[in-house]
């Protein structure tokens, strides 16, 4: 879910700052991915570490890495998200609230359908119902 946000969120930024030249003239050029995926040779490094360890320390890291997955998948289904996520909700229910509650939701539901009506008869109920929906007061 944080990925599709933020790719969204990034698509946002990138169609207002297009539309004024200034703005896009004094942005820096900085690659993401370097934040998101670890450099090549640390990856060939890690990999060359896990394999020269014993075969009773492999197995108790497998251990330790399939206890701390199910752990987060727990969780996450808990409803125990980031608070980054809800952040990222919030703003994306000013900006297009139907999105926003469809990824709250995670499925189309009929709050969906109810923010679409809301957003395209007026702009404000369809904000204001889907920071209800994404703050789950209803």
């Amino acid at each position: 879910m944080k990925k599709i946000t933020t790719r969204i969120l990034t698509l946002l930024v990138m169609v207002s700052v297009c539309t004024s030249p200034v703005l896009a003239a004094s942005l820096p050029t900085a690659d993401n991915t370097a934040k998101t995926e670890p450099a090549p040779a640390a990856v060939n490094s890690a990999v060359e570490e896990f394999k020269n360890l014993s075969r009773h320390e492999r197995k108790t890291r497998v251990k330790d890495a399939k206890k701390l997955m199910k752990e987060y998948k727990a969780d996450k289904r808990a409803g125990r998200a980031a608070e980054a996520d809800q952040v990222l909700l919030a703003i994306l229910a000013i900006l297009l609230p139907p999105l926003a509650v469809y990824l709250k939701e995670e499925e189309i539901t009929s709050r969906f359908w109810i923010s679409i009506i809301l957003t395209l008869l007026f702009w404000i109920p369809g904000v204001i119902f889907a920071l209800l929906v994404v703050f789950d007061a209803i």
